[in-house]
Order: C-alpha cells, then sequence, then structure tokens
C-alpha cells in the first residue's frame, strides 16, 4: 500500500509580528535625536539611557509608540528597550491604553534616611493637599542626599529638608531643572597633579605589584557588604583569563552613600583617575561606569 504525504502549505504573513511602527513617529524622533543614517553612532547601546531621558524631557513621558520606534531607531529588540526603560524610576512608561501622567510630578524618597526624617508623612500631606490632576505624588528610590532627608524631587529639581510647603513653593515657582554645581575643571585638577599617578602607571615609573602593596598596606576596602579587601579583588581579577571588565558601581541607594554622589559631582577627573588605574591594573579592555 501506498502511503501518499501531504506537505501542508505554509502561510506567510503579510505583516510583521506585533504592532506596526508609526513612519511619523521615528521621523519625530530622528529631529529630536539625530538621522542615525547618518550617524551611526547614533545606534549605539550605550546610547540608549541617553535617548530615553531626550524623550521624557520632551514629552513628560515614554509611551510605547515611541518606545517601539526607538527600538527601531537603534535596531534593538523592543524588550531591551522596554525593560532599561521600567528599570529605572525616573522614566515614565505609558501602555497605549493609559493617559499620559499630569504635567508635574513630585517624587519624595523613600530610602531609610529619607523615611526616619518623616518621608512617609511627607508624602501623605503632599498627596492630600495637591490636586492629582494638577500633580503627580510619587515614592521614589533614593536620591543619594541623605545628608538632607527627607528630599523630594519636583520635575528634576531637588528640595532639601523638604516639608510641604517647600515642595508647593517650588511648584508654584516652575523652576524644575536641578540647580547648577560647581565641580573641578580639568585644568585645575591637572595643575594639582591629577593624572601623574595614571601616567606613571603607563609610563612604567609605577608597577602593579608596588600599586597592590600599597593597597595592602592602607586596608583599603570594598564598602559594599562584604567589606572585601581591594589588594585582594586586584589579585584574583588578574588571575583570571581575558577579556577583563572594570564596572562602577555608581548608582548605590544604600544609607550613606551620598558621599559618592558628592565626589563624583565636585570633583570627577579625583573619581576617573582612580576608576582608570584601576582598570590598567586589572589590564580590563573597557571600563563600564
Amino acid at each position: 500500500m501506498t502511503v501518499q504525504t501531504v506537505t501542508p502549505k505554509r502561510r506567510f504573513r503579510g505583516k510583521p509580528r506585533g504592532r506596526e511602527l508609526d513612519p511619523g513617529v521615528l521621523a519625530g524622533l530622528r529631529e529630536l535625536l539625530g538621522d542615525e543614517c547618518q550617524d551611526p553612532s547614533l545606534r549605539r547601546r550605550d546610547r540608549l539611557i541617553e535617548h530615553l531621558h531626550a524623550i521624557q524631557d520632551a514629552h513628560g513621558h515614554l509611551s510605547l509608540v515611541n518606545l517601539r520606534a526607538l527600538a527601531a531607531y537603534m535596531n534593538l529588540p523592543m524588550a531591551a528597550v522596554y525593560e532599561t526603560a521600567t528599570f529605572y524610576a525616573h522614566f515614565d512608561v505609558v501602555h497605549d491604553d493609559q493617559a499620559p501622567p499630569p504635567a508635574v510630578t513630585v517624587r519624595v524618597c523613600d530610602s531609610l534616611s529619607c523615611q526616619l526624617a518623616g518621608a512617609s508623612t511627607l508624602k501623605a500631606t503632599l498627596e492630600a493637599g495637591l490636586d492629582p490632576a494638577q500633580v503627580r505624588v510619587l515614592r521614589a528610590p533614593c536620591m543619594g542626599r541623605c545628608e538632607t532627608a527627607p528630599v523630594a524631587e519636583v520635575g528634576h529639581h531637588h528640595v532639601l529638608y523638604a516639608t510641604p510647603e517647600g515642595v508647593e513653593a517650588v511648584i508654584d515657582s516652575g523652576h524644575f531643572h536641578p540647580e547648577a554645581i560647581l565641580w573641578q575643571r580639568l585644568a585645575d585638577y591637572r595643575a594639582e597633579g591629577g593624572y601623574r599617578l595614571l601616567a606613571d602607571c603607563r609610563e612604567g615609573r609605577v608597577t602593579v605589584e608596588a600599586l597592590i602593596e600599597a593597597l595592602e598596606r592602607s586596608n583599603l576596602r570594598g564598602l559594599g557588604g562584604a567589606g572585601f579587601p581591594t589588594f585582594k579583588k586586584w589579585h584574583f581579577v588578574r588571575q583570571e583569563p581575558g577579556p577583563r571588565y572594570c564596572a562602577i558601581n555608581a548608582d548605590e541607594g544604600e544609607p550613606g552613600t551620598f558621599k559618592d554622589r558628592y565626589y563624583l559631582e565636585r570633583e570627577p577627573h579625583r573619581f576617573l583617575e582612580g576608576a582608570l588605574v584601576s582598570a590598567w591594573a586589572v589590564e580590563a579592555c573597557a571600563l563600564y561606569i
């Protein structure tokens, strides 16, 4: 008996999976961010957060329409763009069936330092006294300003030692931008000997062994939970096969880590030189901050 095999016909989709991309939205994105066809560097993955900030600032939120356009713009999976946007508390992702948030958002820090200073009461008072159609009040993770708790953020403007009256005064003023920071410039840092150690390392006047010995004598330790000695970390990393990478976590949310923000804002070159020396010591091929 002969058995006849019937091959089922393939069904071809007339349209790609997912929602269609609006060409007008993509054109608007190019006006905002630049033409990625003319400047391929705009498609680099490390530009994603920068682009998300630009869209958020321009529209007050991140709609899924714009996120889909950004995924096409950067040639990234939509999942990668969406997961990044929803990971950070300062991005407002609005789904297709949701209304955009009010024009003004107040974020009240909910870190331990701010909670001890009355952040919960501050948030409740603001919610009771402000019109929710005009102003949205949210909890937000540590803002790195533990020394001035409680802290609230109106737009991008931080209100230190925040009170309901102080927050409302900022809302009325319309000043939602961050305050300018006076930070040490490159020429001033070099004038006091900055980047000399990095040059000595690269030119052979200082060895890795000498640095590791200095770290051991100083008993320098990481300030995370383990308090791991830095010289041991360098030693162990150098024993691992390459490629090696140096990662700097500058986004701590633990009480007391406002010291990192303070130095990053005011003495950035001291921080950068230390990071570059560390990367040199472990022969890292890239440094991620």
